[in-house]
């Protein structure tokens, strides 16, 4: 398992969770998956977390007519959504185990990691075939 991220949405995804802290970030991953299995994200696509207030600090939602959005936005680029990012303030780069529950198989789920308001360890995850447990990706920075 193999992801590819420019530098540049590295940044773009720092930023988001910085702007957003204390509460959780989230948005798109758009780009293209090979018949190896290897995703290369070509653009990322932030989108409001849409869960309720109370509970923004350490979930996020987004809304189905969002990720309708995602989708149409994704095709008119020549892309698909390969994947999903989201922030976890003041925890680990790690899935939680309400990420495990709401996973979709294929996604890479990007988590970054914002200890005290600062975007620190960046980490991409994909659900296990059994859906009960996520395995690391090997994230490389790319063009």
């Amino acid at each position: 398992m193999l992801i590819t991220l420019p530098p540049q949405h590295i940044d773009s995804i720092r930023r988001h969770a910085a702007a957003d802290y204390p509460r959780e970030c989230c948005g798109l991953l758009l780009g293209t998956l090979d018949a190896a299995g290897h995703k290369a994200v070509a653009s990322v696509l932030p989108m409001i977390n849409e869960r309720e207030p109370a509970a923004r600090h350490n979930r996020f939602l987004i809304s189905p007519l969002e990720m309708l959005r995602g989708e149409k936005y994704a095709r008119a680029q020549h892309q698909a959504i390969i994947g999903i990012y989201h922030s976890h303030p003041d925890h680990p780069a790690e899935p939680s185990q309400f990420d495990v529950l709401h996973a979709w198989p294929v996604y890479s789920y990007i988590i970054i990691a914002v200890p005290a308001g600062c975007p620190g360890e960046l980490r991409s995850w994909e659900l296990a075939a059994d859906g009960a447990h996520f395995n690391a990706e090997n994230l490389v920075q790319g063009d």
